[in-house]
């Protein structure tokens, strides 16, 4: 079998660097960069990416190491029909790690032909650090990176207008575009880079909010061997994703014309306002991923299949998403049902084995972001608080606890800070003393949680049922 380079694969087109993407994971592998490949193909787009590592450890060099091939496997029904396909995706040109090629970083502010600035740092990446310094190789943060990227061109090209930026950020928060382009005004303004800069970005540049969906798995560790005696290359970052796909862009005609995804035929949509499309697919999606994983997980189950397909379970989902989330939500009842049971459709995909351990990296962003909203207006709306969501809060705390499930170690993946406090607050012994600290770490939610009535004791009584008589029974008293 073959190393996977572009010298051993004759047939990977070598495109002109037009996207920088800050990330290199499954996700946007397995989207954002085949939706670009799909348009080099059919659309004659010839954009390359170069992708940005925008942590200190990551996959960059893995990448480097296959001149920036991979293969993608997509799995599901598409009109009725099973698709398992398996497709060579040469869109990525190189990667770049900036705290160790901060140089070579700057450089690509040079290219007159860059044009997109893509990314998915996770919901905690659109942050701003006012600890990151203008002279920094780089700034921590990833919007300060990026500051940094932008204050290079604007220089390298004199404010030209037409070397401005489109940037779409891909992390799943609602207004990401907003938020990202707040955090670089914040940077502007900190690193005193002058007011001709700040208009050049408001300007030149356009910072689009946008929505993400498609479900990756990541590696198929399961069909891995069949998968490259088929593809007869040695592949480390084979992606596995489901066939569905959709992305909206609040953006106008004009960022939609330098972007041909409609002569691509993809669900690329361009539309005035991407709010109603977000709140349907946080809430109804995310929403239920981020508390069915750890509920799962602790249950004993592994897979969202085997969750939604559990007799107990698949009830708990089934609350979460009928009962509780989709109560929170204005849409049409008989929209809101529809999505959500093609939503269940999805988690239900035979060939997509998504592990709910690979859901839970970085919970308590997500749930912040996915579910709390829906447990605060559930409470205002029903004046009680939604059992399966507190319950959802619960199993996070109880899997960052650590220690074993069964032969399995339990390693959460979070902010180290994060980290640090579950550590210390469990160490106290004291189930309630966990539900207060958590619910008052301000730098997890930006607010004290243990001031929504009846939180506290619910997330409390929750905590010791599970310590007690584990989740799976635990589930079963909420049903």
């Amino acid at each position: 079998m073959k190393e996977l380079n572009r010298k051993n694969a004759p047939a990977a087109k070598l495109h002109p660097e037009r996207i920088i993407q800050f990330g290199e994971g499954n996700f946007l592998r397995a989207f954002v960069d085949w939706i670009v490949w799909n348009m080099n193909e059919k659309a004659d787009f010839n954009t390359g990416v170069v992708v940005v590592q925008p942590i200190e450890n990551g996959m960059v060099d893995a990448l480097n190491a296959q001149d920036g091939l991979y293969h993608l496997n997509l799995q599901g029904i598409d009109k009725g029909k099973k698709v398992d396909s398996i497709q060579l995706i040469d869109t990525i040109t190189r990667g770049l790690n900036p705290y160790k090629q901060f140089d070579e970083y700057l450089k690509l502010a040079e290219n007159p032909d860059m044009r997109f600035v893509i990314s998915n740092t996770t919901e905690a990446g659109i942050a701003f650090d006012p600890a990151c310094k203008p002279d920094d190789k780089p700034a921590k943060s990833y919007p300060g990176k990026l500051t940094q990227l932008l204050y290079h061109r604007f220089k390298t090209f004199n404010g030209a207008a037409d070397k401005g930026f489109i940037i779409l950020p891909c992390e799943l928060i609602f207004h990401n575009g907003t938020e990202l382009k707040k955090c670089i005004g914040q940077y502007i303004d900190l690193w005193n880079l002058g007011a001709d800069f700040k208009t050049w970005f408001e300007t030149a540049c356009g910072v689009y909010c946008t929505l993400v969906d498609r479900i990756v798995p990541g590696y198929p560790k399961d069909t891995i061997n069949e998968i490259l005696d088929k593809v007869q290359f040695e592949d480390k970052l084979v992606v596995k994703a489901e066939i569905f796909h959709l992305w909206v862009i609040e953006a106008p005609q004009s960022v939609a014309a330098e972007f041909p995804a409609d002569k691509a035929g993809l669900n690329v949509l361009f539309v005035p306002s991407e709010k109603p499309y977000h709140d349907r697919k946080v809430t109804l999606l995310n929403g239920p991923h981020t508390v069915l994983s750890p509920v799962g997980y602790l249950s004993g189950l592994n897979t969202v299949r085997e969750c939604v397909e559990d007799p107990v379970i698949g009830k708990f989902v089934n609350r979460a998403m009928f009962g509780e989330l989709m109560e929170t939500l204005d849409l049409p009842k008989a929209e809101l049902e529809a999505f959500a049971n093609d939503v269940l459709d999805r988690f239900r995909n035979p060939f997509v084995k998504h592990f709910v351990t690979s859901i839970m990296l970085n919970s308590f962003p997500k749930y912040k972001t996915r579910d709390l909203p829906g447990l605060k207006i559930y409470l205002e709306r029903k004046g009680q608080l939604p059992s399966a969501l507190v319950l959802g809060l619960a199993g996070i705390i109880t899997y960052y606890k650590g220690g074993k499930r069964g032969a399995d170690e339990i390693v959460p993946n979070d902010d180290p800070k994060i980290l640090a406090l579950l550590t210390e607050l469990w160490g106290k012994g004291c189930v309630k003393c966990v539900a207060k600290g958590v619910l008052a770490a301000d730098f997890i939610w930006g607010e004290d949680l243990n001031n929504i009535p009846g939180l506290t004791d619910k997330l409390s009584g929750y905590l010791a049922s599970i310590q007690e008589k584990g989740m799976l029974e635990t589930v079963k008293d909420i049903l």
